[in-house]
């Protein structure tokens, strides 16, 4: 396997801690929160912004269907940034430590627009990365093969030249069918280790 020309993160759940299920709880209680996610499919919800719905828009018809449920339901827009956290640091580290040694460092993450942007006022290191793609603006989520094959046309890099870390099987299956090289994120830990062994940090770099 050739050494990687670049290296590809997921953000959710790799940069940045995305459990929503886990803010319901501690803010309606769990009880409330498991019939909330029974009756409302909010992940779905959220699939249809990460395809480039409109953020506001999109809560607010999902909260006018379900009038019973409609206050919590606006606190997936109004209360995003509580649920998207903590920051990851060594996860970031180890982004910025690949930069400082000029290896390219791309996101390939499904996020909405709005809620890219909204993310960006909080963490300064999603404006860090060479390339950004983002879902929203791509009209396509993984793990259609599309959006893989958007990033190699776009970068110009060939499928093996790629190094790419997601938390999701899924992901990382579509991303491996491709010939990308692919790292299944279970902790900062790992995805430091995996890069030492492609010779893109030192281990003193990676600690």
């Amino acid at each position: 396997m050739t050494r990687p020309a670049a290296v590809v993160f997921d953000i959710g759940n790799v940069l940045i801690e995305w459990q929503p299920e886990r803010y319901y709880d501690r803010v309606i209680g769990e009880t409330r929160r498991r019939a909330l996610f029974d009756t409302v499919d909010l992940h779905k919800m959220n699939d249809r912004i990460d395809m480039g719905a409109d953020f506001a828009a999109t809560v607010a018809e999902t909260a006018a269907e379900y009038p019973d449920q409609a206050d919590a339901i606006r606190m997936w827009h109004d209360n995003w940034l509580d649920m998207a956290q903590p920051v990851i640091p060594q996860s970031v580290a180890l982004l910025r430590r690949l930069r400082a040694k000029g290896v390219p460092v791309f996101a390939l993450t499904n996020f909405g627009i709005g809620t890219f942007d909204l993310a960006r006022t909080r963490y300064d290191f999603l404006d860090e990365f060479d390339r950004a793609y983002v879902s929203g603006h791509m009209a396509v989520t993984k793990p259609a093969p599309r959006i893989y094959e958007m990033v190699e046309q776009d970068s110009g890099l060939p499928p093996g030249a790629l190094l790419f870390a997601d938390d999701r099987p899924e992901n990382i299956a579509a991303a491996a069918a491709r010939g990308w090289q692919t790292h299944l994120f279970d902790g900062p830990e790992g995805w430091a280790k995996r890069l030492v062994a492609e010779g893109l940090l030192t281990e003193g770099e990676a600690a």
